[in-house]
């Protein structure tokens, strides 16, 4: 660390929080070079949805590169490409009554997401994208105008346009016969008439993982259509799997025109993104939108391993719902330790997080976590949110000892022990 830090740029962030030089991985467990474990309640912020090193993944990566298989293809036709593509549509758009065509915009969930953009605002003729309070989408410039954070926005130092601001679901434990009036709304903004597309998060995991409710986002899906709006969803972070089933707006029975996902999708951390698109909306022409990088077969290899493994079935969609309810207790149980701390429990699947009214409290919890070996962050505009995204794959065993020492260090932040 000695000879990296001074090197390195201060942009850098979870090695500050994080100060450990970490040498391997497997499963749910990173190891430093003296030999310390780590249990990671982290997952490369959701990347890592099946753990470190999958063995089933690792050993079709080998494979592919010891026979010399194309690693770099541009958007040249691939056996990997047609392999994941062929797999993607097998076991998770045809069983799901998707018929969407795949972008492949990059190596990142931020060129997804400026995909989405420059794709909605020429397919439909307008200019302007909804975006909600609070919402997360990647820091590049066209990302960045539609973050709803006023800190983040600054960031990109120019004035950001062609974007309008949305309330998101303030309170997901209000009645679900509650959701606001999305046509009112859509109209208040004064841009109705050139607003091309909504892009939306189902569980804003950077924005402190405020999670909308069904029927909140259902009522936006409806007021879309019937105003000729796109609805984008953001799944870079809370798909493949991390709120229970693939695509996390399943349970509310939504098809969006877009769907952007990155992360998980590649399943063993090479870098891929994909943009799911509705058939109308491929308007562009050859090589309107590319990228050196968005033919990255190493990431295809994995991604369609991953989905040959793990989505073949719904048990790890079962095993999820099951292992989210069981973190969702655990924290409930422990904000029921501390009625006067105002602490507040979000999130769905595996995607969970305890938000502090203090925020220095959240970040003496991952403090203290981390000196007891477990990898958490935290989010929120305040950093005052706890966030857990344990592997999917995690053990029972595994998930019990990280909430044992979540409990320990939130007892330990608060003053219990």
């Amino acid at each position: 660390m000695n000879v990296v830090a001074p090197r390195e740029s201060e942009v850098r962030s979870y090695s500050r929080i994080w100060p450990a030089m970490f040498d391997h991985a497997r499963g749910s467990w990173l190891y430093t070079k003296p030999g310390d474990s780590y249990l990671d309640f982290f997952s490369g912020a959701g990347t890592l949805n099946y753990g470190h090193n999958e063995p089933r993944l690792k050993r079709a990566l080998i494979d592919y590169v010891e026979r010399d298989g194309v690693t770099h293809g541009l958007d040249m036709f691939t056996t990997a490409r047609a392999d994941l593509m062929n797999t993607l549509s097998t076991l998770v758009l045809e069983p799901r009554g998707l018929d969407y065509k795949i972008v492949f915009p990059g190596p990142a969930g931020a060129t997804a997401v400026e995909a989405a953009l420059k794709l909605a605002r020429k397919a439909s003729g307008r200019k302007v994208v909804g975006y909600f309070d609070m919402g997360f989408h990647g820091v590049t410039a066209g990302a960045l105008s539609i973050a709803g954070n006023a800190s983040r926005r600054a960031s990109a130092g120019i004035p950001l346009g062609f974007s309008v601001a949305l309330p998101y679901d303030p309170d997901p434990d209000r009645l679900a016969a509650e959701v606001p009036d999305f046509d009112r709304l859509l109209d208040g903004t004064g841009q109705l008439a050139d607003l091309a597309a909504v892009i939306v998060e189902t569980v804003q995991g950077e924005g402190g993982m405020n999670t909308a409710r069904i029927a909140w986002l259902r009522a936006l899906a409806e007021a879309c259509r019937r105003n000729g709006v796109l609805l984008i969803v953001d799944d870079i972070q809370m798909g493949c799997g991390r709120t229970g089933p693939f695509f996390s707006f399943e349970d509310a029975g939504l098809t969006p025109d877009m769907v952007c996902l990155s992360k998980g999708i590649s399943g063993y951390g090479c870098p891929l993104a994909l943009l799911l698109i509705s058939p109308e909306l491929d308007v562009w022409r050859p090589g309107e939108h590319n990228g050196t990088f968005r033919g990255f077969n190493l990431a295809f290899v994995t991604g369609a391993e991953a989905l040959r493994a793990y989505w073949s079935g719904d048990k790890l969609e079962r095993s999820t719902r099951a292992r989210g309810d069981r973190v969702d207790q655990a924290l409930r149980n422990i904000a029921a330790e501390y009625p006067g701390a105002g602490l507040n429990v979000r999130g769905r699947g595996l995607a969970r997080g305890l938000a502090f009214a203090d925020p220095a409290l959240a970040q003496q919890v991952q403090s203290a976590a981390f000196e007891r070996h477990l990898l958490m962050e935290t989010s929120g505009a305040r950093n005052d949110v706890v966030k857990l995204l344990p592997p999917l794959t995690i053990t029972d065993d595994e998930l019990e000892e990280g909430l044992a020492i979540t409990r320990g260090s939130i007892r330990a932040a608060l003053g219990g022990e």
